[in-house]
């Protein structure tokens, strides 16, 4: 297990390198003069200025050099601070991050507690009726947009119905959790959607196959009841799949609610990131990114190594 674990964080290091290498490199080939960002389009450009600028910011070194620089400040925790706003990147985060998180984590449960007994039933039901209304839901829950989603909840539940709000968002700390749940709920719901298809159809076809384990035909045997049999003994082991794509897909989240935190006029991450892409805001657009990949990478390397947890015949092997 030593050995699995070493081989895994010597993974994650090699990765988090190339990923701050591409995104600091991609985005030194940006199109323009990032200084013509941060003085205006209605200043006076003075040769002068823009080369003093130049020099404060570092942008006349080489690339290696900025990169290399950023890199040994990123490792401290030091992202840069904010060429249009003048504010820690870092900070940046911090702030935005418990609602870009609150939303990812809201919605991946939404979308296990309808994607178990979902996927569950399907498998348990293979090829009967059951299975095959299930599986069309899924695959239309598949083919609508996560956005789309989105304007229609707001269209029901905030025009139609008027019980939520159609915007804004409402901090547990400060307004209260019900009024927090009230902001969060159509989003979450929105991002759950397409979650909830994927989770379901991987628990179905990984019980599928667990159910025609031999151990399984020796619990039935033994008299167990079908639920206990499906949620005891067949879950666990087919929720290797599922374990998966919740790690990619949490880590995901964090960077992927652009357009729903748009939508909602929602202060998370994503919101953040389009306004620093339209600002040019190069140094906020790489930490942020780089802190989605960090975590992204961090979440996966855990969901790998609790794949022993889980499952007894891997710890076996």
């Amino acid at each position: 297990m030593l050995k699995v674990v070493v081989a895994r964080l010597v993974r994650l290091v090699g990765t988090l390198f190339a990923v701050t290498f591409l995104t600091f490199g991609m985005t030194a080939l940006l199109p323009g003069d990032p200084v013509n960002a941060i003085l205006g389009v209605e200043t006076v450009r003075d040769p002068a200025v823009i080369a003093e600028i130049r020099a404060d910011l570092g942008l006349d070194n080489p690339f290696i050099v900025r990169y290399f620089s950023w890199l040994g400040d990123a490792f401290t925790g030091d992202l840069g601070k904010s060429w249009i706003t003048d504010q820690q990147v870092m900070e940046t985060i911090t702030q935005r991050l418990p609602v870009t998180a609150e939303l990812a984590f809201l919605s991946i449960i939404l979308a296990l507690i309808f994607a178990i007994p979902i996927g569950v039933l399907g498998a348990y039901k293979q090829g009967k009726w059951q299975d095959n209304a299930s599986s069309a839901g899924v695959q239309v829950a598949l083919s609508v947009p996560n956005f789309i989603v989105g304007i229609f909840l707001i269209w029901l539940f905030a025009v139609k119905l008027g019980w939520l709000p159609a915007s804004n968002w409402s901090r547990p700390s400060t307004d209260g959790i019900w009024a927090n749940l009230k902001t969060a709920i159509m989003p979450a719901s929105a991002l759950a959607m397409t979650q909830m298809a994927i989770f379901s159809r991987l628990i179905r076809s990984d019980m599928v196959s667990t159910l025609q384990e031999n151990y399984i035909l020796a619990a039935r045997s033994k008299g167990l009841s079908d639920r206990f049999i499906l949620f005891r003994h067949a879950l666990r082991p087919s929720s290797l799949s599922v374990m998966t794509i919740v790690g990619i897909n949490f880590g995901a989240l964090l960077g992927g609610t652009v357009i729903i935190e748009t939508l909602f006029a929602i202060p998370g991450v994503g919101f953040r990131l389009i306004n620093a892409i339209s600002q040019r805001d190069i140094i906020v657009i790489q930490g942020i990114t780089v802190f989605i990949a960090t975590v992204y990478v961090v979440i996966n390397t855990i969901v790998d190594l609790l794949y022993a947890v889980v499952d007894p015949r891997i710890r076996r092997r």
